[in-house]
């Protein structure tokens, strides 16, 4: 292995430790506590070396984000890909996407700004756009289905907005109901909206 490949290498091991440290500091004392300095310190390097690698806080969270949303419609393709129906796909969806935020809620956070301030460029990420895409696919077969001259993007606005408000009660910690019966109401508001679309 020449110079060359050993540096590229090494910047690529100092890279994969930045992300590591800071990953353990959010799942340890949450996103607040991150900080260039303390991923320093973590992994023993000088403040200078993670600029090297990052120009910012904020391109490390827009990372994790990244990561977030490629994970999020991997599973949710998953989910759909097991059925035909439009309306089936979408309620595949919903348990999928239910099932990440609460098995991932520190991604989950960081993706939808729950709790802390969201990044600004982290609002028009490609994986953030296939996720959407991807709902949108199932919403518009059920539309195509029903008579309704109805917008595959309004409802999807719909659809994420019952989705994402009943998953910040739950992480918030604001739920009077227990997880069963917030599943109960997720099911329901989702029947709802597809009996909605036809």
């Amino acid at each position: 292995m020449g110079i060359v490949e050993r540096r590229q290498r090494h910047k690529d091991e100092v890279r994969k430790d930045i992300i590591c440290a800071a990953w353990q500091m959010v799942k340890n004392e949450g996103w607040q506590s991150l900080s260039i300095r303390k991923i320093a310190d973590a992994i023993e390097y000088s403040v200078p070396v993670i600029y090297d690698h990052f120009e910012n806080k904020e391109a490390i969270l827009i990372e994790f984000a990244q990561t977030g949303f490629q994970k999020l419609t991997d599973e949710i393709i998953e989910a759909k890909e097991q059925h035909e129906d439009g309306a089936d796909q979408i309620k595949a969806i919903a348990d999928a996407y239910w099932n990440f935020a609460l098995n991932n809620t520190e991604h989950y956070q960081l993706m939808f700004g729950i709790g802390m301030a969201q990044c600004e460029s982290s609002q028009c990420l490609p994986e953030q756009m296939k996720f959407a895409d991807t709902v949108m696919e199932s919403i518009q077969s059920v539309i195509d289905k029903s008579c309704k001259n109805t917008s595959a993007c309004l409802k999807y606005h719909t659809f994420w907005s019952v989705m994402h408000g009943l998953i910040s009660i739950k992480i918030n910690g604001n739920s009077v109901i227990d997880t069963e019966l917030n599943k109960m109401v997720l099911d329901d508001a989702i029947n709802g909206f597809i009996k909605n679309l036809r």
